[in-house]
């Protein structure tokens, strides 16, 4: 059994060529997207710098509130430790 198929050459290459042209599009348009990609990474790195630049300062701002918070702790305890030393009359009056 041999089966026989007659097509004509020329309906082949068009195809072909209708293929291929259409790949070439999608290539086109893969490529210009990636140049568009390009693009938006240079702008996002610049973003990220500036906001490097503003977590910096807000850690700075960070250290600055912990600080003060820390001092109003102490004074916090030593306020109550004074209390407590006079509540129960530890220190001789003058």
């Amino acid at each position: 059994m041999t089966a026989t198929i007659e097509t004509d050459l020329k309906e082949v290459l068009g195809d072909f060529k209708q293929e291929f042209s259409k790949l070439n599009q999608h290539l086109d348009i893969i490529q210009k997207d990636l140049t568009d990609l390009k693009v938006s990474q240079a702008d996002i790195r610049g973003d990220i710098r500036t906001l490097d630049e503003k977590v910096n300062g807000l850690g700075k701002r960070l250290e600055n509130q912990e600080f003060v918070n820390r001092s109003i702790l102490v004074a916090i305890v030593a306020a109550i430790l004074a209390g407590a030393v006079k509540f129960f009359g530890l220190l001789p009056n003058p």
